[in-house]
């Protein structure tokens, strides 16, 4: 029997884990994987596996018996899997109270859902300690058994890390990952209780797994969400992907869905929103500056090819790196955003990690990465920007898309003064009527009157695409001031506290008064 406890332990571990990954997914999808949520996931699973290390200890030595013990897992296990069940009408009403930011509604949908992971957490962490004094037969050997079944159990913590995420999540999706870590769990309950007592008890608790199975082959109807338009959603190992298709129009959601990644319309290129600013940057170059000089850009977060679509078609010359990270959504985006352009190269790697390795020069350099609160710190650093200066051409520029509230400027200003740690030049502008702002930043001393030279210069030429022209006319009525330099607000790869600025942008923005006023 020891065997099959140290079986049990193992199994138990892997699955506690596993239900604290897939956890942070099913409730990234409706509220965000920002730091805030995961802190909260993660203590709250930490305070309830305590409980049940607490608990574990008392029921072991009031009840030293292999019954109660695979009881308790058995009934673990059947808990976990009902988790994504009874989850579900919560999340999507935190879905709804989210597109329409009720503030109230979402963080009770938080709390509800959390709760539930309370019996499933707290009944795995009694497995350890009531394996322990089930294993202990005489107190000379109790340091070498309690030493043996907590190594066991982390073994089976270590693949329970990986398997949902790298394996299981963009396999078969969240709903059914917790019904294969609970129908396992359950598997080895059962077969517990017919060794330690007798078939009877076992077959007795048989329907707890045939539910499970039925409940992993019938599935959930309907989509997880109830977002307008929703014509596709699916997952991936990084992220919930929606497509809406509101009106004609495509829109490329991901997570909890707050803002929209790419949009797309048979025909139409200008979308009012901060994709196509990327066009502008190389006109901050000396009047006149031509269209024939931009040969290769590059996109740092492709996602559905937005940005791709409009580049291709004002500078059709132009070779185009498109780096996603995500696979996934590199085969949405050729499916349902219509990306396919013959010059777009598709680079599937982390956008800093690929620009560093790659060989070419660019006159255009397009960071589209970062989205508040979920800004990867990696790609707001002086040494990334020294990476993206040293990757353009004399005359190259770079754009990035930053996000911001109407009574927040501070991430607008620590990336002002870090990227003019390695730029001579930089400026920005807001894009309206959204919380989006552009900063351009230039190779060579540039300013905005060059731009408007070149604005004059263009308007001149018959042959301008006019989504170019158009597109500019935007960046320059929409200046901002320049943010005052200050050295102390320089992101390095040793201090770059960006979670700290968007949680409080963000916060700030919630419990404001600006709430009251959105449509």
């Amino acid at each position: 029997m020891r065997r099959l406890l140290y079986i049990a332990v193992f199994f138990a571990g892997m699955t506690s884990l596993a239900v604290e990954f897939s956890a942070s997914r099913l409730l990234g999808n409706y509220f965000g994987t920002s730091n805030l949520v995961w802190a909260s996931i993660i203590g709250l699973i930490l305070v309830y596996l305590t409980v049940g290390y607490f608990l574990g200890g008392r029921w072991a030595d009031k009840y030293p018996n292999f019954r109660t013990f695979f009881l308790i897992l058995t009934w673990g296990a059947f808990a976990v899997g009902l988790i994504p069940i009874v989850a579900r009408p919560i999340l999507r009403l935190a879905s709804q109270a989210f597109d329409q930011l009720q503030i109230g509604v979402l963080i009770g949908s938080f709390i509800s859902v959390m709760i539930l992971f309370l019996i499933p957490v707290t009944l795995l962490g009694t497995a350890s300690p009531f394996a322990i004094r089930l294993a202990i037969n005489e107190t000379r050997t109790a340091g070498k058994i309690a030493g043996r079944v907590y190594a066991i159990s982390t073994i089976g913590s270590f693949i329970g890390t990986f398997l949902p995420t790298l394996i299981l999540i963009p396999g078969i999706g969240t709903y059914r990952t917790f019904l294969v870590f609970s129908g396992l769990l359950l598997i080895i309950g059962l077969y517990g209780l017919w060794r330690s007592t007798n078939w009877k008890l076992a077959i007795f608790h048989l329907p707890l797994l045939i539910v499970i199975l039925l409940l992993a082959v019938i599935g959930v109807q309907g989509n997880d969400k109830t977002a307008q338009g929703l014509i596709y959603e699916t997952e991936s190992a990084y992220n919930y992907i929606q497509v809406q298709e509101i009106q004609g129009v495509r829109y490329l959601r991901l997570n909890e869905g707050q803002g929209y990644h790419s949009v797309y319309a048979p025909g139409q290129l200008f979308t009012g929103g901060p994709w196509e600013q990327v066009l502008v940057s190389p006109f901050f170059n000396s009047a006149p500056h031509s269209i024939s000089s931009v040969n290769r850009i590059a996109i740092l977060g492709l996602a559905a090819g937005t940005t791709a679509r409009q580049a291709a078609a004002v500078y059709p010359g132009a070779a185009i790196d498109g780096y996603e990270i995500d696979p996934k959504i590199v085969e949405v985006g050729r499916k349902y955003f219509d990306m396919n352009e013959p010059q777009l190269n598709v680079i599937v790697q982390d956008g800093r990690v690929g620009l560093t390795n790659s060989p070419n020069k660019y006159q255009i350099i397009s960071v589209d990465a970062y989205r508040p609160p979920y800004i990867p710190p990696q790609m707001t650093t002086h040494e990334f920007f020294q990476v993206v200066f040293d990757h353009l051409t004399s005359d190259g520029a770079m754009v990035i898309n930053v996000g911001r509230s109407p009574i927040d400027r501070s991430l607008i200003d620590s990336l002002y003064n870090t990227i003019r740690s390695v730029f001579p030049s930089a400026f920005v502008m807001d894009v309206p009527l959204t919380f989006n702002s552009i900063i351009y930043a230039t190779v060579q001393p540039t300013s905005w009157s060059n731009l408007k030279l070149n604005f004059s210069a263009l308007l001149q030429q018959a042959d301008t695409p006019p989504l170019l022209l158009q597109t500019m006319q935007v960046a320059l009525q929409n200046q901002a001031p320049d943010p005052a330099l200050n050295p102390k607000l320089v992101f390095t790869d040793d201090l770059a506290p960006i979670e700290r600025i968007t949680n409080k942008m963000v916060l700030n923005f919630i419990f404001s008064d600006q709430m009251e006023n959105l449509p």
